[in-house]
């Protein structure tokens, strides 16, 4: 069963009554309630919203990710247990002792496949897609030449017309703001259900951020998320406004299907292939991580 993933906009106040969880409106009314078991997401979007230790502990104990939204009604704060995998330490104990070449190989993996779904997102949209294929092909092992970064500066070039990606930059910027701030979110919960640490990444080695992993293992899937505001903007052009039918639209990622391991999965589902297969990269079960296809 593929998990729900439940945003709340409004001032609600937050309870658990026989393993559901109830959104309860200021003066007293039940808005809905939702089985915490079918529950993936939680995503809190406004400042007067109240939730108690005990909800937080039977989301947490189900593997729900809470995310909290910022001034702005962007993504900005993520909570997650600290385990999630009974193997947890046995697990970790792998994780922590992958070599750097393997990291490196790893890594290139990615690059490669993220620049292949840009490639395939391009091609979709009969855009310039020729050059993807040469930095595809002459990526090395770790990146060490930067193909990443120069199939970036062609990519968003070509995909919006007088576009620079910038985190704060103008329209369409907050939509994929938006929607990598939810599939950051999907991944990191994959990689603790997984019995992995998110902390520790393949490249991303910030050591300010508790995401690294999480940051590397979402790269192949960011183009799904380009695809939906490319989509969005086509048919009611470009907006930086995140409006409850953006949002909306946007935490349906989760939901959308992609091709996997020659299976079509919905994305959510296909993250976890991902991160079952990074761990069995580092156990040596495996020698290429699974990535989603763009089609």
């Amino acid at each position: 069963m593929i998990k729900r993933t439940v945003y709340i906009g409004n001032p609600a106040h937050l309870k658990l009554k026989n393993q559901q969880l109830l959104v309860q409106e200021p003066l007293g009314d039940v808005k809905g309630s939702v089985p915490i078991e079918d529950m993936a997401l939680l995503v809190l979007d406004h400042y007067q919203i109240t939730i108690s230790t005990q909800v937080i502990n039977s989301l947490q104990g189900n593997g729900v990710c809470i995310v909290t939204c910022d001034a702005h009604h962007l993504p900005f704060g993520i909570t997650l247990p600290l385990y999630g995998h009974t193997e947890h330490s046995e697990r970790v104990k792998y994780q922590l002792e992958v070599s750097d070449p393997l990291k490196k190989q790893l890594w290139k993996q990615t690059v490669i496949q993220k620049i292949k779904n840009q490639e395939a997102l391009l091609k979709l949209n009969n855009r310039v897609h020729e050059p993807m294929e040469m930095y595809r092909t002459t990526t090395k092992s770790g990146d060490t030449t930067n193909t990443e970064g120069k199939a970036a500066q062609h990519y968003w070039k070509h995909l919006f017309p007088d576009f620079q990606r910038n985190r704060f930059g103008d329209a369409p910027n907050a939509l994929l703001n938006f929607g990598y701030a939810i599939l950051r979110s999907i991944v990191a919960r994959a990689l603790v259900s997984s019995g992995l640490l998110p902390v520790l990444g393949l490249f991303h080695k910030n050591k300010y951020n508790p995401y690294c992993l999480a940051d590397d293992i979402m790269e192949p899937y960011r183009p799904f998320v380009d695809k939906m505001v490319v989509n969005y903007v086509n048919n009611n052009g470009e907006t930086d406004a995140l409006t409850k039918e953006v949002k909306a639209y946007l935490l349906g990622i989760a939901t959308q299907d992609v091709w996997i391991d020659g299976q079509q999965r919905p994305l959510m589902i296909a993250v976890t292939t991902t991160t079952a297969s990074l761990y069995k990269c580092y156990t040596g079960e495996l020698r290429q991580i699974k990535y989603p296809e763009l089609d």
